[in-house]
């Protein structure tokens, strides 16, 4: 408990740590950097991406979807975004993923000492490459993020270093998951499958209902800052007290049949599924949230209308986490 508590200290310059005015500030700094704009131009880059994998893939008579698509794309995708280069792409997804274990309730000291070796690799090669662009701003989201400016504020270097890891991290390791995730919902539902194939009018909602049924983060957690009751199983009213720690499942949420009507049911035109809570929300929406729609929708929707069979080769296995929920091998083949 106390490294875990002097890893959330450390962690205090994070926006995800933070609650107004501090989040509001940081906020209104970083999206400046990370708009729709932004995301937009990178619509037919990763378009590109993405059909230069399918090439590869088609040549090959099917592929091993998380290392050739899920993760290449996502990661060259905020990889541009944030001007990075990709010549360490092997040794940042290790790191990314030694950093999300910490998420985890069943967190291990192994697991934390791996995570500061990781931490000491990643900030001294990121501090690099931000002091490098500092004196050679270019048109991208840590350029940006330098020069950000919000009734004379600026990101000064600790609230700078948090943004980058959180958005290079977080950039690209859920959305690994939400095309995985998605890719396996659609093959376990062929009818689902065969109807957004057919039916583009479903790519701007699709990706909700996926996210619904089965999203990359399936916990978060809050603090009160005052006491908050609700109802507990049996209908008894349960406090939560100031400063305590509460686990809010986002995964329940979005199979809450007071809200979706057969929840386990997965539909592709479900006309609420926007309201599922995947990309959390209210002031901790997450920022990055347009980005890995665009991603997920290109992904999906390429490989499923290129392919008109696509088949499961073996079982699909599961990463071993409990808060972000990934296939980490999910092998397919093209008929």
């Amino acid at each position: 408990m106390e490294r875990r508590r002097e890893r959330s200290e450390q962690r205090s310059k994070s926006i995800l740590n933070l609650d107004p005015p501090d989040h509001t500030r940081l906020r209104k700094l970083a999206t400046q950097a990370f708009t729709p704009k932004a995301v937009n131009r990178l619509r037919m880059t990763t378009e590109q991406m993405v059909d230069d994998v399918l090439d590869r893939a088609a040549t090959q008579g099917g592929m091993e979807v998380i290392d050739e698509l899920a993760f290449p794309v996502p990661f060259q995708v905020i990889s541009a975004m944030l001007d990075m280069p990709t010549d360490r792409a092997d040794e940042l997804r290790d790191w990314s993923q030694i950093l999300t274990a910490t998420l985890e309730p069943t967190t291990t000291l192994d697991d934390l000492d791996r995570a500061d070796e990781a931490v000491n690799q990643l900030i001294p090669y990121l501090f690099d490459i931000i002091e490098q662009r500092r004196s050679n701003l270019g048109d991208d989201v840590v350029s940006a993020l330098l020069t950000a400016e919000s009734e004379g504020d600026r990101l000064d270097m600790a609230e700078l270093m948090s943004f980058v890891v959180l958005l290079y991290v977080a950039g690209h390791e859920t959305t690994v998951n939400l095309i995985g995730n998605g890719l396996l919902a659609l093959l376990e539902h062929p009818d689902q499958l065969d109807r957004w194939r057919n039916d583009p009018s479903l790519d701007a909602s699709a990706i909700d209902e996926l996210l619904r049924f089965n999203g990359p983060v399936q916990n978060t957690v809050r603090v009160p800052l005052e006491p908050v009751t609700y109802l507990g199983l049996d209908g008894e009213p349960i406090v939560v007290e100031p400063g305590h720690i509460v686990t809010t499942c986002l995964g329940a949420a979005n199979r809450d049949p007071a809200l979706f009507q057969d929840p386990n049911e997965l539909r592709l035109d479900r006309p609420n599924a926007q309201r599922h809570l995947a990309f959390a929300s209210g002031i901790h929406y997450c920022l990055g949230a347009s980005l890995a729609r665009m991603e997920a929708t290109v992904a999906l929707t390429r490989l499923i209308r290129r392919f008109e069979q696509i088949s499961l080769v073996g079982e699909p296995t599961w990463r071993d986490r409990y808060t972000i929920r990934g296939v980490d091998h999910l092998e397919i083949a093209f008929g």
